[in-house]
């Protein structure tokens, strides 16, 4: 497919990359949500503020399925993936700075715009090359396989990390369910486009909604590839994908797509929301390598948000075990 023409105001790669001053900010922010060492004097100074960051903790992980399913919450841990001595990124932390570009591109405003958005009802279209094309629903989807927990890195391509307890279930066993044909040799994912309720797909007219996303089969056939249900011990809150999305912890955290409504099954390797964008900056695999640098971000070291620690990146994000056998090492 020929490249997509961008405008030339969308990149801003500064703003939307957080430059560190805004992190250090961020930081800031996070300390005021009780999320990292908040000081005597800041809450006595100012108890109306005080009492409005007790209100966001309260509203900011709230599942955006409310109480529906609660019953298969929290899961059991599965405790064969662990994160190798890295801490879990406080939940605050992780919900209150998202990428969600159908939302914003303000990473700190995602969760608040995300509020109230509604995920039930919620079907998602099964296409393509697939035995029997039907549509799922939250009920088949929640239920149809045992829920469990895994820690899993996450890793943006903007250098900044987390460590995450997904809930959910090995994405292969939805694709065995699915039954695929022979021919299939990769799985798209699309996600929702909803421009009256999602303000960024107006805002940033130029990008080409929906998002959509891909894996080759036997990438989404491994099983590290996930399907998060829940985070944290509870449903998605809509600024992580709610209902549904993807964990691929060997991928930069684009190739997790959010709110999926379509599984497409295709015979050859099709395009992606990022790389057809900006093919020279985003590849198809998109796997994290320290040896393989963005344009615009060294990929040598990663900041954690949760602890501001920085460290060396990993190749594969530390998965090059389990998964280093599905690549020659030159994919992009």
């Amino acid at each position: 497919m020929t490249a997509i023409r961008i405008e030339p105001g969308w990149r801003l790669p500064e703003r939307l990359a957080s430059p560190e001053s805004v992190y250090l900010d961020r930081r800031r922010l996070l300390s005021a949500f009780g999320l990292g060492a908040l000081t005597a004097g800041l809450g006595s100074a100012w108890p109306a503020a005080a009492a409005a960051r007790a209100a966001d903790r309260a509203r900011i992980s709230e599942p955006a399925l409310g109480e529906r399913y609660a019953e298969l919450f929290p899961a059991e841990r599965n405790p064969t993936y662990a994160l190798g001595g890295r801490r879990t990124t406080p939940e605050g932390a992780a919900a209150g700075y998202n990428n969600f570009y159908e939302f914003t591109t303000d990473k700190e405003r995602v969760w608040e715009l995300a509020q109230g958005h509604p995920v039930d009802p919620w079907s998602i279209r099964v296409t393509g090359l697939v035995k029997k094309p039907r549509t799922l629903g939250l009920e088949e989807l929640f239920k149809l396989f045992p829920l469990e927990e895994r820690l899993y890195r996450f890793r943006c391509v903007e250098r900044w990390a987390m460590q995450v307890p997904w809930t959910g279930f090995p994405l292969r066993r939805l694709i065995e369910r699915l039954e695929p044909l022979s021919s299939a040799s990769h799985v798209r994912f699309v996600s929702i486009l909803d421009k009256s309720r999602l303000p960024g797909q107006t805002a940033y007219a130029w990008y080409p909604w929906p998002y959509y996303e891909a894996l080759r089969l036997d990438e989404a056939m491994h099983d590290l590839a996930f399907v998060a249900l829940g985070v944290y011990g509870h449903a998605l809150p809509m600024q992580h994908g709610a209902p549904w999305r993807l964990a691929i912890p060997w991928k930069y955290g684009y190739k997790g797509p959010k709110s999926v409504v379509e599984i497409e099954f295709v015979d050859r390797e099709p395009g992606t929301f990022w790389n057809e964008a900006s093919p020279t900056e985003y590849g198809f695999f998109s796997n994290v390598n320290p040896d393989r640098p963005h344009p615009r971000w060294s990929q040598a070291a990663e900041r954690d948000i949760g602890t501001g620690e920085s460290r060396p990146t990993l190749l594969y994000n530390g998965y090059a075990a389990e998964v280093g056998e599905l690549y020659t090492g030159r994919e992009f």
